[in-house]
């Protein structure tokens, strides 16, 4: 598989996991994928991750996946910003997901954030994500 946009890659693995009900996903690891995972873990999506050592100058990220009662936290994972389309938005409007019971994932200048933290913080910058 190629691996082009490796936040798509992400999103759709654990999708994937959460489907097929896996307790861990694995995959490679980066430092933008690894602040993306921060905010999931701070939204409440996901339980934990750590970084794995696979040899040499390569690491894995293994992502502890969230269940409750039996059903996945994450209803809904998509991926908004496309190598071929970027999306961008003012902080004014931003729109909320599902009346604020989803969040947005933006890449902002004060780094990577929620859309209730980019609120906070009056930035806006390009929507990466969208989870339920």
């Amino acid at each position: 598989m190629s691996m082009n946009y490796r936040l798509a890659d992400m999103l759709t693995q654990i999708r994937n996991a959460q489907a097929a009900r896996l307790a861990e996903v694995r995959l490679s690891a980066s430092k933008f994928l690894g602040n993306v995972l921060e905010v999931l873990i701070a939204e409440g999506y996901i339980d934990s991750y750590t970084k794995e050592e696979v040899k040499k100058g390569s690491a894995q990220f293994v992502i502890k996946l969230k269940y409750h009662e039996g059903e996945r936290v994450i209803k809904q994972i998509s991926c908004i910003s496309k190598p071929g389309r970027r999306v961008y938005c003012e902080i004014s409007k931003l729109p909320k997901y599902y009346n604020g019971l989803g969040i947005a994932i933006l890449s902002t200048s004060k780094g990577v954030m929620s859309d209730f933290q980019a609120r906070q913080a009056n930035v806006g910058g390009e929507v990466l994500c969208s989870v339920f």
